[in-house]
């Protein structure tokens, strides 16, 4: 199995062998955005309209601002300030890059209008949620929109369709089910275009799929022993990923009869993980470490590709650019430590 890296200008081909799964050294970042000026908690590329020779970036902070980062010159454009000085957690980009949702510690997700220079809030939905999961976004066609986000409960996640605002549901587990809090959520729709459906990790451990359309839950699946940081979900394969405060990845599958079932679990060094991404094609998965380390895996066999050791903090996130040319392709991954580091990196077997 040959495995193809490209790090900075260089192209390195290395054979690895099965048995020693972390033969790839170590690079350094192709560069390192620094301007934050306090821990960065969430990242979003955007490449789009019409798709620029390099994305831009934004960023959301501790500090409640959120610089857009020119790649170009490596330095902040400028930075929107809508939050009121609380923790930023959560960016997305709606359907270009002049339209931007915006999540807070101040329990409020913004809609930025961006065009022609501005930084204007337009919107916001108040969610009266003190808890830290991020929302979700599904485009479902040109101009709409499903928004999950968690709600007034502690234990309940309101979905919404954009930009009319309308409420679509609000699930709640039952008494009994003693999920604790939504940690993280992922809305996804099959390749049949049929309903929406949301997965959900939960402060107990558990992976939930939810039926939007009726509002029940459908499957629940105890992965995990401590409370779920980050979830992916695979829809063309019907596989999912989570990742905890624990020293362990599990990966799940969706069989026909829409039951959620563990397929295997991967060991770590250490514990904890904040995010897990999987990259735009499903080749490449990436994790969010508390060690400090960014690790990439295969998704296909979910073979560990490489442990990426920069940062001198916690990392809280990792993005892909989404280009249309692999070699343009582009991973950020942002810390507690004020920086940003920004790879190039694709695989080809």
């Amino acid at each position: 199995m040959m495995k193809l890296w490209r790090w900075r200008s260089r192209t390195i081909i290395r054979t690895v062998p099965l048995h020693c799964p972390m033969a790839l050294p170590s690079p350094d970042p192709q560069y390192v955005l620094r301007g934050a000026n306090d821990a960065v908690n969430t990242l979003c590329f955007h490449c789009r309209d019409p798709e620029p020779e390099l994305p831009i970036l934004f960023s959301g902070s501790s500090n409640g601002l959120i610089p857009i980062w020119n790649m170009k010159t490596h330095r902040i454009d400028r930075t929107l300030d809508g939050h009121g000085g609380k923790s930023v957690y959560w960016l997305k980009t709606l359907c270009n890059r002049n339209a931007l949702l915006s999540q807070g510690r101040d329990q409020n997700i913004c809609l930025w209008d961006l065009a022609e220079g501005r930084s204007a809030v337009t919107d916001s939905i108040f969610t009266e949620n003190v808890g830290f999961c991020k929302c979700s976004l599904l485009e479902l066609s040109e101009r709409r929109w499903l928004l999950a986000t968690p709600w007034r409960g502690l234990e309940e996640v309101r979905v919404w369709e954009l930009p009319s605002k309308t409420s679509v549901c609000t699930l709640k587990p039952e008494a009994d089910a003693k999920l604790g809090m939504p940690m993280c959520l992922k809305l996804w729709q099959p390749s049949t275009g049929s309903s929406p459906f949301l997965l959900a990790g939960y402060e107990d451990g558990s992976v939930v799929l939810w039926n939007l359309s009726t509002g029940g839950r459908l499957s629940r699946l105890a992965c995990h022993q401590e409370p779920i940081m980050g979830l992916d979900f695979d829809s063309e394969k019907a596989r999912g990923v989570s990742g905890s405060s624990e020293k362990q990845l599990c990966v799940w599958s969706l069989r026909e009869q829409q039951n959620l079932e563990l397929q295997q679990t991967y060991n770590l060094t250490n514990p904890g993980i904040a995010e897990v991404t999987l990259r735009q094609d499903k080749k490449i998965l990436a994790t969010a470490g508390w060690d400090h380390r960014i690790r990439l895996f295969g998704w296909k066999k979910f073979k560990p590709l490489a442990v990426l050791d920069y940062h001198k903090a916690t990392i809280h996130c990792v993005a892909f650019s989404d280009h249309t040319q692999p070699s343009k392709r582009l991973m950020a991954a942002a810390s507690k430590d004020h920086r940003i580091s920004v790879w190039s990196i694709y695989n080809q077997t």
